[in-house]
């Protein structure tokens, strides 16, 4: 894909060069700029993005300097720095941006890497994802091919997903911290002091 991006770049400046030339001198020539790729959020023109938040939701008056790096602009926290790494309490993990639930804790162990790692997203049932919040995206970023994840409702980075994790899903969601805020389960109490005895 990036071969594919550089060659079309390379065809488009060579035909800016050429029609400059062929212009007589005496119009003024304006340097043409190289479109911009827009990442499509889908790939048919009927449907609408997934996401409920628009351009003018303004992330960094909702967000935290550290956070808006992370979930906006594709940020990795620096490894073992995160408040949730170490944390072992029974509740979600929500998206820090939209408050949608993500991870549940029973999912959470310890892969020894840095950061925050889940077997699988809640709402996943075997290997379906269908009703999970969290989208899958090729990236390239890491220097190979990977996978990264984001929020479904809001398109917020939070991570990425590998295929060295434990069974029985055998995946590994690497998930920054700063992406996450958790909500403790709450004391299942009945609720007529009938059912307590």
């Amino acid at each position: 894909m990036s071969r594919f991006v550089a060659r079309l770049s390379v065809v488009f400046s060579q035909q800016a060069t050429v029609r400059s030339a062929v212009l007589p001198r005496r119009i003024p020539v304006l340097p043409r700029r190289i479109p911009v790729f827009i990442r499509p959020v889908s790939t048919s023109q009927g449907l609408q993005s997934l996401t409920r938040y628009n351009e003018t939701t303004d992330w960094q008056k909702k967000l935290t300097p550290e956070q808006f790096v992370v979930t906006r602009e594709k940020g990795t926290e620096m490894p073992f720095s995160g408040i949730y790494l170490n944390h072992n309490e029974v509740g979600m993990y929500h998206c820090v941006c939209c408050d949608t639930p993500l991870f549940n804790s029973e999912a959470k162990y310890d892969s020894g890497m840095g950061w925050p790692a889940f077997k699988e997203a809640h709402g996943t049932w075997e290997r379906d994802e269908s009703h999970a919040s969290i989208i899958r995206r090729p990236d390239n970023s890491l220097g190979n091919a990977g996978t990264e994840v984001l929020c479904k409702n809001c398109d917020s980075h939070l991570g990425h997903v590998f295929n060295d994790g434990p069974d029985p899903t055998g995946q590994r969601f690497c998930i920054n911290s700063l992406a996450l805020t958790f909500k403790p389960r709450e004391n299942n109490k009945p609720e007529n002091k009938e059912e307590q005895n």
